[in-house]
């Protein structure tokens, strides 16, 4: 199964369970719609999406039509009504940053020998490599991320893409010391960087 099936398929099982939570809306509280979005969209949207990391724009606006499609349904708001307030008072992610979100997870248990060996194998901090220790870089936790020969299959790759995705972040974030602390200063790092102007 290619990508585009998958994104396609994962999309309209989302948008079937929208409108089976749309028929019996007016019958429930807002917060029991929020419930079952939480419960029986968001897993699905979230479902293996490190595999996504790389794709192009328009796969991942398919999966970002089923987010704002769900926000309009918790504030019953019309179609045509702007999301980003919506997604921003639910405090949820836009999709390439859900994305972000777990592969900067997965790279923090690598390097805290929480994940299994063949994933941890292939990540090398910028402080482990002689040349770069002198490095401004070096004294931050940051990883070398591997050259590859193909710029759009090579950098979907699990050890690139996460490096890419661990030396955006702050300092303060790569820095927490239990993954805990990580995932709430990565969900407010992200959180910053996907609505910017609030």
């Amino acid at each position: 199964m290619s990508m585009t099936t998958h994104v396609l398929k994962t999309a309209s099982c989302c948008f079937a369970i929208l409108r089976r939570i749309r028929s019996i809306q007016n019958s429930i509280p807002q917060s029991v719609v929020k419930s079952l979005v939480v419960s029986l969209v968001m897993p699905r949207l979230d479902y293996c999406n490190v595999l996504l990391a790389g794709l192009p724009r328009q796969l991942t606006d398919r999966l970002q039509a089923v987010l704002n499609t769900a926000a309009r349904l918790v504030y019953q708001a019309r179609r045509s009504d702007h999301v980003t307030p919506l997604l921003y008072e639910l405090h949820w992610l836009r999709v390439p940053q859900r994305i972000e979100y777990k592969l900067a997870i997965l790279a923090y248990r690598c390097l805290h020998g929480l994940a299994p060996s063949y994933l941890s194998a292939d990540f090398c901090k910028t402080s482990d490599i002689d040349s770069r220790r002198r490095l401004r870089s070096a004294s931050r936790l940051t990883l070398v991320v591997p050259s590859t020969c193909h710029a759009t299959i090579g950098d979907r790759m699990f050890p690139v893409a996460a490096a890419k995705v661990w030396n955006s972040l702050p300092s303060s974030t790569t820095m927490a010391k239990t993954l805990e602390a990580f995932k709430r200063e990565l969900k407010t790092a992200l959180f910053v960087r996907c609505y910017p102007e609030h």
